[in-house]
């Protein structure tokens, strides 16, 4: 006999993106079903124990803003805190957190299980549920997912499904030459949803991920090495989180050698990705130490990391030397570094191949165009990293929450958060790689600051209901102070300007302010950073603003929905296939897909005027 089990959204996968999608869905009002095939790794870091860094922090700090969770798991567990590329513009700057990697999972568990409305269930899930849809026609669903199917004879039922399911799809583990099934080393893989998917239409891909071998602390010669201290002023990443009390740990550097180079060429005939065994593209900007030998051959040396996997573990991460060679290469290549004489290897580093669903076939509420009421966030979508995983699942488990209650989907917009930049990267140009997000793909990013987060998003999400009434209470707090001491800066002149202006030049920052007058030293940090930013550079956000604006007048056309492309006059069958598949909202968004040109979006233009009838 069957067992059935009734929810109102299902998300498959308890990663970084699953338990952002699971929360907001709760936060939202559904009753959630969060299905994992272990319930001990809620929230596990697969690879490098560490959130943030640049472009990935102002991610972080908008989930944050958003009412997710990451941000606040990572201050309750962080061992070490660093603002990088602090010598440049605020808009570059990317705070990075070590994290004890258990605690992390430990506290994202504890997270997810006091959450209202949310169910976490240990299951192995083998098929979806769906049924077809009678009105279908061009641009809309030809399916409708009503559940899914999990081993031992059990049926979830639901509207809405999420898939996060990571690297686990019909996934294969490479060292050297071995193959092992597996999305993750000690774990399992599954094929059953990737079957799912193709029997409704939906086209699979590979792509391959890699991680370094992990070593024994004390096994490590750490007078070698370079000690890398953490920030005297740990930086948080939540803004619930006031500052951060624990004990910092540091980490180390070393690098690689000539010599170390010459093994991995003389043994490039046994990596995977060189062998042929591996066919699948990796990720270009975290390349394995392979690629990087072989992509920059006039380098004697690249950089390694030595990261502590948490306090009370001797493991140590790293950093630098992702890579799937044979293990008996991997013992020579460790043992030539310096430091790592005596090292002894506690994991073995290994690539990994899995199924992914090219983006395309996403709308921008990352639901899919094929099946309605399926939701896709993470790795499945072509990214890599947590932190890109993590805000694909908070957008999808809220879509799939508001579109269950009827309500505007949340849909960001680029020029309003980096998150609107990876959604719109995803489902409008698709990946040829795993994306990884860079602040150099956001064309606002003087504007999307990781600093003023909450006050671009944390309004949206008070609207929605994502964010808690102490969330809207601190904006609201720190909006009040910032605009009070702009009135202050504004009213106090020195040198026959106003302080307002002064800060204007390079040469007068916040402690020459508070110099000046004295009563600005009791501004709190954050809202006198961000004052300073806003004032320093405010003539380049005026000028962001109004390119933005004009966009809004020139470009925000909508394209119905289910325009039928095929009847749109001399348009090249190449445009007609790729604006059919990934159906733009607008004719901006048209404007950005891959492969269209001016001349294809002033074909759809007439088409649409001459659609719509004349107001005269």
């Amino acid at each position: 006999m069957t067992v059935h089990y009734d929810y109102d959204v299902l998300v498959i996968g308890a990663g970084h993106a699953g338990i952002e999608a699971a929360c907001a869905a709760a936060r939202l009002g559904a009753r959630v079903g969060l299905l994992t095939a272990n319930c001990d790794t809620v929230g596990q870091m697969s690879c490098n124990p560490a959130i943030g860094g640049v472009g990935k922090a102002q991610l972080v700090r908008e989930i944050d803003a958003l009412g997710g969770l990451m941000g606040r798991t990572i201050d309750a567990t962080g061992i070490q805190f660093r603002v990088l590329n602090r010598s440049k513009g605020p808009a570059m700057h990317g705070p990075r957190a070590q994290a004890d990697k258990k605690l992390y999972q430990m506290e994202a568990k504890r997270i997810v299980e006091e959450t209202e409305g949310l169910e976490l269930r240990q299951e192995t899930v083998e098929d979806l549920l769906v049924e077809p849809v009678a009105d279908s026609g061009p641009g809309r669903p030809a399916w409708r997912v009503t559940g899914l199917r999990v081993r031992g004879d059990a049926e979830y039922h639901a509207a809405a499904v999420v898939l996060t399911t990571g690297t686990f799809l019909q996934a294969v583990m490479h060292t050297g030459e071995a193959r092992t099934p597996g999305g993750r080393a000690g774990e399992g893989t599954t094929a059953g949803l990737s079957q799912a998917l193709e029997r409704v239409g939906i086209r699979i891909d590979r792509f391959k991920t890699g991680t370094p071998c992990r070593l024994l602390a004390r096994s490590i010669d750490f007078s070698k090495l370079d000690v890398q201290p953490g920030d005297e002023q740990p930086q948080p990443f939540s803004f619930l989180t006031d500052r951060i009390e624990q004990e910092q740990m540091v980490c180390w550097i070393t690098r690689t050698t000539p010599e170390i180079h010459d093994l991995i060429r003389a043994n490039l005939h046994r990596a995977p990705m060189y062998s042929g065994q591996i066919e699948s593209r990796g990720p270009r900007y975290c390349p394995s130490i392979e690629d990087k030998i072989v992509r920059f051959s006039d380098k004697e040396s690249h950089q390694l990391f030595l990261e502590p996997e948490g306090r009370r573990t001797q493991e140590i991460y790293v950093n630098g030397i992702s890579t799937s060679l044979p293990r008996d290469v991997q013992d020579a290549m460790i043992r030539m570094v310096p430091g790592l004489e005596r090292a002894q290897v506690m994991r073995y580093g290994y690539a990994v191949e899995y199924d992914y669903c090219p983006p395309d076939q996403l709308t921008a509420a990352l639901e899919s165009k094929r099946l309605s009421g399926l939701f896709c966030a993470g790795q499945i979508n072509g990214t890599t990293g947590y932190e890109e995983a993590a805000a694909q699942g908070l957008v999808a488990g809220a879509n799939a929450a508001l579109a269950l209650a009827g309500r505007p989907r949340l849909l960001l917009e680029r020029e309003e958060s980096y998150i609107g930049v990876l959604v719109d990267d995803l489902v409008t140009r698709g990946v040829d790689e795993p994306y990884r997000m860079f602040t150099s793909r956001a064309e606002h990013r003087l504007a999307l600051r990781h600093d003023n987060a909450d006050r671009r998003l944390t309004p949206r999400a008070v609207e929605l209901g994502l964010a808690c009434r102490e969330r809207a209470a601190r904006l609201a707090a720190k909006t009040s102070e910032i605009e009070a001491t702009l009135g202050v800066l504004s009213a106090h002149r020195l040198r026959g300007v106003t302080i307002a202006e002064m800060l204007k030049r390079p040469e007068f920052g916040w402690p020459e302010a508070v110099a000046a007058l004295p009563q600005l030293a009791g501004v709190s940090r954050e809202a006198a950073g961000q004052i300073a930013s806003d004032i320093r550079y405010a003539g380049y956000l005026a000028n962001e603003r109004e390119q933005i604006e004009r966009r809004r007048r020139q470009g925000p056309r909508s394209i119905p929905e289910g325009l039928d492309y095929a009847e749109v006059r001399h348009l090249r069958a190449e445009a007609r296939e790729k604006l059919d598949r990934v159906r733009p909202r607008t004719l901006e968004q048209a404007g950005r897909v891959s492969g269209i040109t001016p001349a294809d979006i002033a074909l759809v233009l007439v088409h649409l005027a001459q659609a719509t009838p004349s107001s005269g």
